[in-house]
């Protein structure tokens, strides 16, 4: 039988996997991802069964985001959990404690192609979503100051150039980046993560009316992964002459948008 070849890259080092014997990442795996306590010894592992390629989760608190690279299809990966490597790149985010890794699967010949729909027709200049100030993303729109926040949480990865770790940074860090008070990050934050949340994005609440201690990871994770914030992004954030809205403002804004989503359900 003939095998795909696939490549595990991390950090800038190739790793192929035999399909006889897979490949295992981990803090002591194939792949020694870190030496990060809060990260499990064996964690993930590529393995090749029933002729096709295999991503599993094997730890027992940890979960993984997977996602294609143009950002088309994205998959939580819950301890127990499998899926096939059945597209030509994929990348793996994880958080493990204080730091944020993700690496590159490279599958030679897989088992499927990845279609890309037309995009949608620009809305036309004197449509609602200017008078609410809001960035669109598939079916979530977000306030001008919502995209800020989360262009300054997922900085340090959008600023990298190759797959890696990095660690998100703190509330504090981030408000300070923004101008902003830790209070108006944090109800921004809380704003963000309800808005995704109610549209589907799992990892974000902890339980009923109860948003997730980790919210901040699995947001940029989810982030990332379907391109909700790119490189280009990084001009938002770096562009000193940039307007804020007022508080009042964006919250008159945060109205708007709210009633027009209901108005829609």
């Amino acid at each position: 039988m003939i095998h795909s070849k696939v490549t595990v890259v991390f950090c800038g080092e190739e790793y192929s996997v035999s399909p006889d014997t897979g490949l295992t990442i981990g803090r002591t795996g194939d792949v020694e991802v870190d030496d990060n306590p809060y990260l499990h010894r064996t964690f993930l592992v590529v393995s090749f069964e029933n002729g096709f390629w295999w991503l599993s989760n094997t730890g027992s608190t940890l979960t993984a985001t997977v996602a294609d690279e143009q950002g088309l299809f994205q998959a939580w990966l819950n301890p127990g959990a499998k899926i096939p490597l059945a597209m030509k790149q994929l990348i793996v985010w994880f958080t493990a404690g204080p730091t944020t890794y993700d690496f590159e699967i490279h599958v030679a010949s897989p088992a499927f192609t990845s279609v890309t729909a037309d995009p949608p027709a620009d809305p036309p200049a004197d449509s609602d979503d200017e008078e609410v100030g809001a960035a669109t993303v598939g079916r979530v729109s977000f306030t001008p100051d919502q995209k800020l926040l989360i262009v300054a949480l997922c900085e340090p990865f959008l600023r990298r150039r190759e797959a890696g770790t990095s660690q998100i940074p703190s509330s504090a860090a981030a408000a300070d980046r923004l101008g902003w008070t830790i209070t108006r990050f944090n109800r921004k934050l809380d704003n963000v993560c309800q808005k995704l949340a109610d549209a589907g994005t799992r990892g974000l609440h902890g339980g009923v009316g109860k948003l997730a201690t980790n919210r901040k990871a699995r947001l940029v994770e989810h982030a990332l992964s379907t391109k909700l914030v790119t490189e280009d992004d990084l001009a938002l954030i770096d562009d000193p002459a940039r307007t804020d809205t007022t508080p009042a403002e964006e919250n008159r804004a945060e109205d708007r948008m709210v009633v027009a989503e209901q108005g829609n359900a």
